[in-house]
């Protein structure tokens, strides 16, 4: 998958020329501004940032995925919004699995009993996990982390199929260990420019 925050429509464009065909987004009025300029192009979208209530019904109306659900709260207003004509929503768990305070997540311990009832909601898929690990420092203790939410997937005993690990600088341990979709960015467009309005989005 493409991460295409603060990047503009005709960058994705030049990525879709190069084979790609799913996109992740973490900024709502930003994706929308970019489905709305890209509609000729058949793409998958998927929804990676943090997820504000009120956004909720949008998220569920015009995205095939969102990666960052960690709350029942949330995944049950996706579930009520999700437009009826519309296939399911492809729901990933957002798993705190460096239990860093700083990042969303629900941690392993409360992983079971959320997976159980998103599962159960009508409107939405529940495909796997997804993290974003602490930096570190060398490719062996990368892995670690990668490896404990391939195991929490596996203890779940769901029929889950995607592990939505890796970003540009763990990409290859992640692949290692069995991420089934990598979140890539800066490798495919480059660093970023933060000052644009798009990125200060909240």
């Amino acid at each position: 998958m493409a991460v295409s925050k603060t990047r503009a429509a005709p960058d994705i464009r030049e990525a879709v020329a190069a084979g790609i065909e799913h996109i992740g987004e973490n900024y709502l009025q930003e994706a929308l501004s970019k489905m709305a300029e890209l509609q000729d192009l058949p793409l998958v979208w998927h929804f990676i940032g943090p997820i504000q209530s009120n956004k909720t019904r949008a998220i569920a109306e015009h995205f095939d995925w969102v990666h960052s659900v960690d709350r029942l709260k949330i995944a049950q207003r996706l579930s009520a919004q999700r437009p009826d004509q519309l296939p399911p929503l492809n729901i990933c768990l957002q798993v705190n699995i460096s239990g860093e305070a700083s990042k969303s997540g629900v941690t392993l311990a409360e992983l079971p009993e959320l997976a159980s009832a998103v599962a159960a909601l009508p409107g939405l898929r529940l495909r796997g996990l997804m993290a974003i690990p602490a930096p570190a420092s060398d490719s062996a203790a990368r892995r670690v982390p990668l490896r404990a939410l391939r195991e929490a997937m596996t203890a779940l005993e769901l029929p889950l199929d995607t592990l939505s690990m890796g970003m540009s600088d763990d990409l290859d341990e992640a692949i290692a260990e069995g991420s089934t979709l990598v979140r890539i960015g800066t490798a495919l467009f480059g660093a970023r420019d933060y000052s644009t309005p798009a990125a200060e989005e909240q």
